[in-house]
């Protein structure tokens, strides 16, 4: 296996009309390094670069500035097939005449290795992907998550220093989705294989990565573990990316009440108390942005001191329930684990964990810090 350096990478398609954009571009200075072994997921919306970023990596795209460095080797000129990588697309791409078996062993017969070892990466790859059942079986005889797995071994075969997932588990339903992450994990544990997994599901990146780098825009907006972009998120579109239900980021105006600062809200009576780290970089009529997680406010029990609010929308989904709450113009979710029904107009005491509240300016969206 080998790490994988990306350098001041750009990526511009031309427009085919006479009028040019300038700076149109899918990939913007993007530098990002990979470890040995290292399990990077590439997570943004659709459309924000990350697999033209994949396909570069790849030699599917031509570079429009910047370099690739697999190991200590610049592929920049390097033909896919000689860049020692595996591919697994998130369509399947299986060659319908040809078996399972066939299927795996295609990429090895291109390149005229040996019948015996052939037969014996085949055998020892299968269980792996747990294959070994259906090694003789035409490609539409197989479910969604056979043929991934298939793919996926097909991919691996080639025992690839840089294994490049893209959108993999995109095809399946719900279900096949969360089991092929256990065993896209459980596979990546065991091969121990260095692994870029591009997606836009926040999910499949938090559970699967080492590390996640997050990009908008063609733009790489940050790079850390899953708790570090969940907990740290640099600016308001990280975490209101990251997080299901996501973040609620509110406007918001601070005041000085007696000494002590507090967010408040058109068209609300919600106040939350203003953490102490942030007395640096407020005052009073201070304006910016305040997110908090949903799951960072409670329901108050009794001779609570929270803030009464009417309840707006409530949905019970069996181990959590999600409650709505209208601040001025906006929605703000609370998820609970209290057995109770609540319907829309109930009332409850709303407790916010202050500590918990990010602050994000108005115009750049940036994260600010506390001094």
């Amino acid at each position: 296996m080998a790490g994988l350096k990306l350098v001041h990478l750009y990526k511009r398609y031309e427009n085919s009309g006479k009028k040019k954009i300038q700076n149109n571009y899918a990939v913007n200075d993007l530098n990002l390094e990979c470890a040995q072994g290292e399990f990077m997921a590439l997570l943004g919306p659709s459309g924000c670069g990350k697999t033209t970023t994949l396909r570069m990596i790849a030699g599917l795209e031509d570079i429009t500035q910047g370099d690739i460095y697999i190991g200590d080797t610049r592929v920049n000129d390097l033909e896919p097939k000689d860049r020692h990588i595996g591919l697994a697309f998130e369509d399947y791409a299986m060659y319908p005449p040809l078996t399972v078996y066939d299927n795996i062993a295609f990429n090895l017969r291109a390149k005229k290795v040996d019948r015996k070892e052939i037969d014996r990466r085949v055998r020892e790859i299968a269980p792996l992907m747990q294959v070994e059942d259906i090694l003789d079986a035409m490609p539409v005889k197989l479910s969604g998550g056979q043929k991934q797995r298939v793919n996926i071994a097909r991919a691996i075969i080639r025992r690839p220093e840089l294994l490049l997932m893209d959108e993999p588990l995109s095809h399946l339903d719900g279900k096949a989705r969360q089991a092929m992450r256990v065993e896209i994990k459980r596979l990546i544990n065991e091969i121990k294989c260095t692994t870029v997994y591009v997606t836009h599901d926040q999910l499949e990146a938090m559970s699967l990565a080492d590390r996640i780098a997050i990009i908008n825009f063609g733009v790489l907006q940050q790079v850390g573990t899953p708790a570090e972009v969940y907990d740290n998120p640099v600016n308001e579109f990280v975490a209101s990316f990251i997080g299901e239900p996501p973040m609620n980021i509110m406007e918001t105006t601070i005041i000085n009440r007696d000494g002590s600062f507090f967010f408040t809200f058109e068209g609300s009576d919600l106040n939350i108390q203003v953490p102490e780290r942030y007395r640096g970089v407020v005052a009073d009529g201070f304006k910016c942005k305040m997110g908090v997680r949903p799951m960072d406010l409670l329901i108050g029990g009794e001779g609570s001191m929270g803030t009464p609010e009417r309840i707006a929308t409530f949905e019970n989904l069996g181990d959590e329930r999600r409650i709505g709450i209208r601040v001025g113009d906006t929605l703000m979710m609370l998820i609970t684990e209290d057995d109770r029904r609540y319907k829309s107009g109930d009332i409850i005491k709303l407790e916010v964990r202050g500590e918990k509240t990010h602050l994000f300016d108005l115009q750049t969206g940036d994260r600010i810090r506390e001094k």
